[in-house]
């Protein structure tokens, strides 16, 4: 059995972020999204995995290398442009062969991992497996629609009036069959070759289409707000560890985790909170789910329930909180002006002003 994992895709809804960065390498308890999916397939027993990578393949590879670290042998399979789910299945044809195989989207997180459903999915052996979750707005997803005894009978994508509040999970389990049903969909409203169209057609023509409706922790991690409750959710399962200095003047309590060569001092830290290698906080407070990577310096400042991406500095800011800092950033204090009010008021106006 094999894995195919996307990892191509521009992560508009993380701009500017992904403006200079892969999505999926946008860290989470300072690890990027896409090394838990690969760890993932690794645990899964499975070492063959294709990776479809766009226009950030350069730093995609420059992470991942050849998936060694991983457990993994990874061959790299470009995509020029993202054309939907299908396409990429598409494309990978060559490489994924007669196999089996597991798609997995680089930047969704499914806490527990995957080696259950491959397991479940080698001893059943169905023409496709697709995992759903329940969603409050479905508008946004691939949408199932099951019958009473729970078998899927239909799949649309981001329906304007969904059929149910069921959607597809970005894992993905197919035999051979999968490739002719790709051949088949024609791009859809948004120009795309979707890999809903796909399974409907396999439904349509009778094969074997199942489901598992995860009842743990999943989430895509294209937006800001997902990414940091990820992040929260990642940071309450680790453990105490301090391996770096923390002086007298400083205090650390609950899950801290201060990685070699950080320093804090004159500073207090209240878990969960992971502190990179390399990094000072000085005269601050880091509350809770907070992530700061690698070579960073806070100082004079607060800082919660955020994440801070490597080499970036914070000084004398006051408070920041729910916030998703890039790399090499720099945020200080604004040059201090009088404080005044501009009106322009017409006839009888009243105005209440705070001083």
């Amino acid at each position: 059995m094999k894995a195919l994992v996307l990892s191509g895709g521009a992560g508009t809804r993380l701009r500017p972020i992904t403006h200079t960065s892969a999505k999926q390498l946008v860290p989470v308890a300072n690890k990027a999204v896409l090394f838990y999916g690969l760890e993932s397939i690794a645990e899964a027993g499975i070492t063959d995995v294709g990776m479809i990578v766009g226009d950030t393949a350069a730093e995609i590879e420059e992470a991942v290398g050849d998936g060694s670290e991983f457990g993994l042998k990874v061959t790299y399979i470009p995509q020029e442009h993202p054309l939907g789910l299908a396409h990429a299945v598409l494309i990978a044809r060559d490489y994924l062969g007669d196999e089996d195989f597991v798609m997995y989207l680089g930047d969704n997180f499914i806490v527990g991992g995957i080696t259950g459903l491959v397991e479940e999915f080698r001893e059943n052996r169905p023409d496709a497996q697709i995992l759903l979750t329940r969603v409050a707005d479905p508008r946004a997803f691939g949408v199932a629609e099951l019958d009473a005894a729970g078998q899927v009978i239909g799949l649309e994508e981001k329906p304007e009036s969904p059929k149910s509040d069921l959607a597809l999970v970005g894992v993905y389990l197919f035999t051979p069959v999968i490739h002719e049903a790709v051949r088949s969909v024609e791009p859809s409203w948004r120009g795309e070759l979707e890999i809903t169209d796909a399974i409907q057609h396999l439904i349509d023509h009778r094969a074997d289409v199942r489901c598992t409706i995860v009842r743990g922790y999943w989430k895509d991690t294209g937006n800001v707000v997902d990414m940091l409750e990820v992040n929260r959710t990642v940071l309450e399962s680790m453990d105490r560890r301090i391996d770096g200095e923390v002086d007298t003047g400083s205090e650390t309590i609950g899950r801290v985790i201060v990685e070699k060569g950080a320093k804090i001092v004159n500073s207090r830290i209240v878990g969960p909170v992971v502190i990179g290698a390399g990094t000072v906080v000085s005269d601050s407070y880091v509350g809770p789910y907070t992530s700061v990577a690698e070579n960073c310096r806070i100082a004079d400042s607060e800082l919660e329930f955020s994440i801070v991406l490597r080499d970036s500095s914070i000084h004398g800011v006051g408070r920041i909180e729910s916030s998703l800092i890039g790399r090499h950033v720099e945020v200080t204090p604004a040059p201090s002006v009088p404080s005044a009010h501009r009106l322009v008021l017409g006839d009888h106006s009243k105005v209440q002003i705070h001083t």
